[in-house]
């Protein structure tokens, strides 16, 4: 795959057998972000687990002190008062049973996350086949199944993020936008790997993390040191 004119300039800027600190890492993340729309910068972490076993699985969610620098919008499932309660918290949909079809049959996905109330389970398992392959099935391990739904919302919209791993056993999350400052995106960054490195598993034996790459869309990857960690 040829890459473009932009691409070849920043990559550049980077020593691609180099492990750099973090500061330094955002720095470069930032100069080689060059598109005309704010990049994403993300975080790719691949951890010394095998995810296939339940005892090795890491996953958890953590809100980002300086959020993403995304628009979130919130789909809450919720019976009677607790539809009011997620309307008033900014939840951008609330309702039960009425959204299955819409979802279902209409292939209306216009949410980023889903959160539901523990008594609408039931109802949310008939979308398995919908929303798990897309990653949006609520779980209580990331706080999305919950009777306090004020909480659940109030935090994705400050930034609360979704950490698990793929099946190559590596964790892929935004850290923010190459609009951030570097001090927000070292801030983003250091709250996850905290987050990460406090998930480790019981069974995880040798290096947890492998290998820590931060970069933009549009954008090469910078190696991190993890030897701090």
């Amino acid at each position: 795959m040829k890459k473009g004119k932009r691409y070849t300039e920043a990559a550049k800027l980077i020593e691609k057998s180099s492990l750099y600190e973090l500061d330094e890492a955002v720095s470069l993340v930032k100069k080689a972000a060059s598109a005309k729309f704010d990049e994403t910068i993300e975080a790719h972490l691949r951890l010394g687990v095998d995810g296939r076993h339940a005892d090795q699985q890491v996953r958890g969610a953590v809100v980002l002190p300086h959020g993403t620098g995304k628009t979130v919008k919130v789909l809450v499932f919720a019976k009677g008062d607790k539809v009011d309660e997620a309307l008033a918290a900014g939840a951008d949909y609330a309702g039960g049973d009425e959204l299955v079809p819409k979802i279902q049959n209409d292939g209306w996905l216009d949410f980023d996350v889903v959160v539901a109330t523990p008594d609408m389970m039931g109802v949310v398992g008939r979308l398995g086949r919908v929303l798990g392959p897309k990653g949006l099935m609520p779980n209580p391990k990331a706080g999305t199944v919950t009777m306090d739904v004020t909480k659940a919302v109030n935090d994705i919209k400050a930034g609360k993020i979704e950490y698990r791993l793929d099946k190559s056993n590596i964790i892929h999350v935004p850290i923010g936008k190459a609009s951030f400052t570097e001090e927000q995106l070292t801030d983003n960054f250091q709250t996850l790997i905290d987050a990460v490195i406090k998930a480790k598993p019981a069974a995880a034996k040798g290096q947890y993390l492998k290998s820590v790459v931060i970069a933009s869309t549009m954008g090469p990857g910078v190696k991190l040191s993890t030897a701090k960690y």
